[in-house]
């Protein structure tokens, strides 16, 4: 792992900036890491790629989410709860995963991804504005109750963890995408965060090639979130809808065999 060559590098650099931007946007960022670390690395462990594409994330998230609560101002008094869960269950998710084959979760995602993108299709007003469904502390409760449960997803798998914190606070709690884009960063770090727990002390980073990416992360991290800042949550729920389709071509292709 330690002989790089230059174009492995800058393969590896411009996945971390299209997951940075991706994952600032809508989410979902690692489902383009993680296939990229996958084809430049094939001997890696689940482990090592897991943890080497939370290095860069967890760069990309940070950047995103100061750029977000400069420009947002996102309410903290549900997204510090939820990322406080949410931590807690990516640690636990975390020691779940260094047990578990990662291809038996393709087909799960892959359900999943078409279930989200379905729904959001099907209702064209979704997320343009925010409509609160929960009021008071049944409204932190349900964010909670979902950070905790994706939380837990982030530290055994990992991809499209983003989309699925968005899809949450706009399909379940009410929100609008902008917003919850903002809410989702802030979690999304915390559930990095949470996996880096158990996988840095474990020496599971390939730190060279994770710095890489990371700093192409925040690259990508910062001008997706003020390119979804300048152009609102309509901008946002496109982006969305392209990136959950392109997620279910990719993960389809692997459960069928089209690609490796």
């Amino acid at each position: 792992m330690t002989d790089l060559d230059l174009t492995t590098l800058l393969l590896m650099a411009l996945a971390g900036f299209g997951a940075g931007w991706i994952d600032a946007v809508v989410g979902g960022g690692g489902l383009v890491q993680l296939p990229a670390l996958l084809l430049g690395f094939p001997g890696a462990t689940p482990a090592q790629l897991l943890a080497t594409n939370k290095i860069a994330s967890i760069f990309g998230t940070t950047t995103s989410s100061i750029t977000y609560w400069r420009r947002v101002r996102p309410d903290l008094r549900t997204a510090l709860p939820m990322a406080g869960v949410a931590y807690v269950g990516a640690v636990g998710g975390a020691l779940i995963g260094l047990h578990i084959p990662k291809t038996a979760f393709n087909p799960v995602i892959l359900v999943m991804l078409v279930v989200v993108g379905a729904y959001t299709v099907a209702k064209p007003s979704l997320g343009h504005e925010t409509a609160l469904r929960f009021d008071g502390h049944r409204h932190t409760v349900v964010a909670m109750l979902t950070g905790f449960v994706i939380g837990v997803y982030d530290g055994a798998l990992g991809p499209g963890t983003g989309s699925f914190l968005v899809f949450a606070l706009v399909g379940l709690m009410g929100y609008a995408f902008l917003e919850a884009s903002a809410k989702a960063k802030i979690a999304n770090f915390a559930t990095n965060l949470g996996a880096l727990t158990v996988f840095v002390p474990g020496g599971h980073v390939m730190w060279k090639i994770g710095l890489v990416m990371a700093v192409a992360n925040i690259a990508g991290g910062y001008v997706g979130a003020r390119t979804a800042v300048a152009r609102g949550s309509r901008f946002v729920r496109v982006v969305f809808v392209v990136v959950l389709v392109a997620f279910i071509v990719r993960i389809g292709g692997s459960v069928l065999g089209v690609w490796s």
